[in-house]
């Protein structure tokens, strides 16, 4: 017999590929989508084989009885405090009516274990809601695997293709964890299929220092990159707290300021590096920055 899994926000990009692991482990899939959804996007999941119910997502019961059977839910959702905190804690919920043992919420992040409370407000929100999930009657594992690699070629402004350097605020000698979504998608997978998976668990496909990036930048793509080194963290915390308060909106996902607090904290040193738990599922093969820059053709940049 499949065992079942559900998943909440499976019409999104990282959940969509976790859907395709899952659906390639073996699993039986639960989509569980708001009424609103999108009838395209309810149809790519069904020609799946995805089991897609459409509901009234503040509805605790409604959503609980299509999550019967199930050993695992799994959360992908992506927003601001009405995602993260108010409607994660109305799946939870459900899943605890429908005694769903295991749950895995919607981190997949850098490890904000050790942060200070009130510089990240996306991760506060996530820090938030482990307040609520420790307490719950549920057995709860979080994916912690640094930011997504795809960001180094799209949001994070770390490699300056244009100008061939390697912004650096702080020590450039200060590692930082990189995984592909699609790497992420595929140890959630198998984390929501192990009914023995830990509290927390540790991923990371690639870990490189600034120091690390002008290395690998000039033998990929022949260019001569070097550090730009603007200031250390205490400017960089100046330079965040003018651009929030000159921000046009506070309700946007990823302002900019909110893509400075994320390097600020993976460069400031605050994250604790522990054993990684990549080698729990030993037939994974993880993305390394090279293999993606490489893909990406990045010496057309």
């Amino acid at each position: 017999m499949k065992k079942i899994i559900v998943v909440v926000g499976a019409t999104g990009n990282l959940g969509g590929k976790i859907v395709n692991a899952l659906l390639v482990q073996g699993a039986e899939v639960r989509a569980i989508v708001r009424l609103e959804t999108d009838k395209k996007k309810i149809n790519e999941l069904e020609l799946k084989g995805v089991n897609v119910f459409q509901v009234d997502t503040s509805n605790k019961l409604e959503i609980a009885k299509h999550c019967i059977g199930a050993i695992c839910m799994v959360s992908a959702l992506a927003g601001l405090r009405e995602t993260v905190v108010d409607a994660q804690k109305i799946f939870l919920d459900a899943a605890v009516e429908a005694n769903v043992p295991r749950f895995i919420p919607s981190d997949y992040s850098s490890d904000f274990t050790n942060l200070k409370v009130g510089t990240n407000r996306n991760l506060d929100l996530r820090r938030e809601f482990h307040q609520y999930l420790d307490k719950a009657p549920i057995k709860p594992t979080t994916i912690f695997n640094g930011p997504f690699m795809e960001l180094l070629t799209t949001d994070m402004p770390l490699i300056m293709f244009k100008q061939k350097r390697i912004l650096c605020w702080g020590n450039p000698d200060q590692i930082i964890e990189f995984t592909t979504t699609y790497n992420i998608a595929e140890y959630t997978a198998k984390a929501a299929l192990d009914e023995t998976t830990p509290r927390f668990l540790r991923i990371a496909g690639d870990t490189l220092s600034c120091n690390d990036f002008v290395k690998l930048l000039t033998e990929i793509t022949g260019n001569n990159y070097k550090l730009f080194r603007p200031g250390g963290i205490g400017l960089f915390n100046i330079v965040i707290k003018l651009t929030k308060f000159f921000s046009p909106s506070k309700t946007e996902l990823y302002p900019a300021w909110q893509g400075m607090q994320y390097m600020r904290d993976i460069m400031e040193g605050r994250i604790i590096f522990r054993k990684y738990d990549n080698e729990r599922y030993y037939n994974k093969k993880w993305t390394t920055v090279k293999d993606f820059l490489t893909f990406e053709n990045v010496s057309f940049n």
